[in-house]
């Protein structure tokens, strides 16, 4: 007698990207402001098969940070990237340092 196990379709976890509409209204940017992030290799969304932009949550909370100071101190786009990059290796470096002082 042979037994014939059927294995029950499993369910698709839910992504962890979010579409160019929910990452526009997240972010209060414009379509062509964020293509021009995007071009300028900054925010490097992943594509589905039909070439849609699908972007990670961390990136809205870059974008924004990105929008906050250009807006208040009157920034270029480039000028804005390099701030928010210099800014993110700080918060890396003081990471670094706080688990290391934690070890002795």
């Amino acid at each position: 007698m042979t037994i014939v196990r059927i294995q029950e379709r499993a369910v698709p976890a839910p992504s962890e990207r979010i579409s160019l509409r929910e990452f526009l209204e997240l972010t209060g940017m414009t379509e062509d402001a964020l293509m021009e992030l995007v071009r300028m290799d900054w925010i490097v969304p992943a594509r589905t098969a039909r070439e849609e932009f699908l972007f990670v949550g961390m990136d809205v909370l870059r974008v924004r940070k990105y929008r906050r100071l250009c807006s208040d101190f009157e920034l270029s786009p480039v000028a804005g990237i390099i701030i928010v990059d210099l800014l993110e290796r700080i918060a890396h470096l003081e990471e670094r340092l706080r688990a290391t002082a934690e070890r002795f």
